[in-house]
């Protein structure tokens, strides 16, 4: 983009996110910043690339859109990076504890699946 403004379906392409996701994710708040041109036409800045490449990396980490809200709302109130680094923090270590069970749980389905298919084969002669 160096810098430049750029439209919606560029910005999509460039991110590889819809138009829609776009749009709706400055409906909720989440990308406040967007400038209009005559006709009402958005433009999006090299901060609003870097915005929605954080929310598609959050996203990708399990973060939900309610808990970006709240990071969101904190910054708008608090202005502090500080508190919004360490509740990120707190959420992303709830998010790899999840994960962790899920995986604990995914270990264990799979071990029951290997011992089922042993039993069929004892079964089967094979």
């Amino acid at each position: 983009m160096n810098g430049e403004f750029t439209s919606i379906g560029e910005l999509a392409r460039i991110l590889d996110m819809s138009q829609r996701t776009i749009r709706y994710y400055e409906e909720i708040g989440l990308l406040n910043s967007i400038k209009r041109i005559e006709g009402g036409r958005r433009i999006y800045t090299e901060a609003d690339l870097r915005r929605l490449k954080l929310i598609k990396r959050l996203k990708i980490m399990g973060m939900t859109l309610s808990e970006m809200q709240e990071l969101e709302a904190m910054w708008t109130y608090e202005k502090s990076n500080e508190k919004i680094l360490k509740r990120l923090l707190e959420l992303l270590g709830n998010h790899l504890k999840r994960l962790d069970d899920r995986i604990e749980d995914l270990d264990i389905l799979r071990h029951e699946i290997k011992e089922y298919q042993e039993r069929i084969r004892a079964k089967i002669g094979k």
